[in-house]
């Protein structure tokens, strides 16, 4: 599934796009995403993207 746009989505239907697509496993030698995210909480760091500032692809840059 592809993330929301901003203008055709809500910021509830973000926020649960972040949560449905970054899920915790509760193992971070399988998952990584702590890794990724430099120990944020996904919600956290998608922030901008949930609020409306920033496309979903633009703040994904910040974690490559």
């Amino acid at each position: 599934m592809r993330a929301p746009e901003i203008m055709h989505s809500t910021e509830e239907e973000r926020r649960q796009y972040i949560k449905d697509t970054f899920k915790c496993i509760a193992d971070c030698d399988m998952c990584g995403l702590c890794i990724v995210f430099r120990g944020k909480d996904p919600e956290l760091a998608y922030a901008d993207y949930i609020s409306g500032e920033r496309e979903f692809f633009d703040v994904s840059e910040d974690y490559k």
